[in-house]
């Protein structure tokens, strides 16, 4: 008598919810040291040098010595804290690549859709709340020396909360733009010298192009559309308004990470 072979029923893991994925997403995020690093960094740059400036310009300010408005100087520091929200927004997609880790996330969570998504919140919503903490520190400490010169701001001034929300918003579109890329390239280093050198570099030296065109380009290139929202005061009338001009920058990251989730769901780990 034989005994009859009953196959082995095969028990499937579920798969993980979004959830889960955002949980597990926001334990890698913060546990590595280069996280922390870079949030400091970028309020210590933001709110710290915003009140450091508004402290040596204030009585210059008030003198007539300076021709600026005092609202050009209760966001000056975001100028270089935004560095940060690109180097942040840049490890959250090369990082795992550097290490191999790619690999083993994608096993965990084949749907690479949800993985991006969670990667996203995650790095949207740490920008957006430290982006909008440090304008408001900033903007705090250095009102405090422009009140004292008989020039300080209310929020209820023109563009002062706006552009207070306004830098949050800049800083988590920066580190979308910055996570699109870093997905595109693969490579820190490379991801890094793009955007920066798109922000910094093309974004400044495009309105040496000739004629109307010429104006167009610089105007809707990513850093000079979207930062005018950042700004209480404009420093440059051939920038967009605030608004438009952060639609148009909204627009563009919207685009680009269309792009790279294309890239990142064809493309192997």
């Amino acid at each position: 008598m034989t005994a009859s072979v009953l196959p082995r029923a095969v028990v499937r893991a579920p798969r993980p919810g979004f959830g889960n994925v955002l949980r597990a997403e926001w334990i890698k995020f913060w546990s590595v040291r280069s996280t922390a690093w870079s949030v400091g960094m970028l309020f210590v740059l933001g709110a710290g040098l915003t009140v450091l400036v508004c402290a040596t310009s204030a009585a210059d300010l008030a003198d007539g010595g300076i021709d600026e408005a005092p609202g050009s100087f209760i966001t000056w520091g975001l100028m270089i804290a935004q560095v940060t929200a690109v180097v942040l927004g840049t490890l959250v997609a090369t990082s795992e690549y550097g290490t191999g880790m790619i690999r083993a996330t994608l096993a965990a969570v084949p749907r690479r859709g949800t993985v991006l998504a969670a990667k996203a919140v995650v790095l949207t919503g740490t920008l957006l709340v430290v982006g909008i903490v440090t304008a408001f520190a900033g903007y705090l400490g250095g009102n405090a020396f422009l009140a004292a010169e008989g020039i300080g701001l209310s929020l209820d001034d023109d563009g002062v909360l706006r552009a207070l929300v306004g830098s949050g918003l800049y800083l988590a579109g920066l580190g979308l733009l910055s996570m699109a890329v870093g997905l595109l390239v693969r490579h820190t280093a490379a991801a890094l010298s793009t955007v920066l050198g798109l922000v910094f570099v093309v974004g400044n030296m495009a309105f040496l192009l000739p004629g109307e065109w010429g104006e167009w380009v610089a105007k809707v290139l990513p850093g000079n559309a979207g930062s005018p929202v950042t700004m209480p005061v404009p420093f440059n009338p051939m920038l967009l308004d605030p608004w438009p001009g952060f639609a148009v920058f909204a627009a563009e990251v919207a685009v680009l990470l269309a792009v790279a989730t294309a890239a990142f769901r064809r493309r192997d780990a």
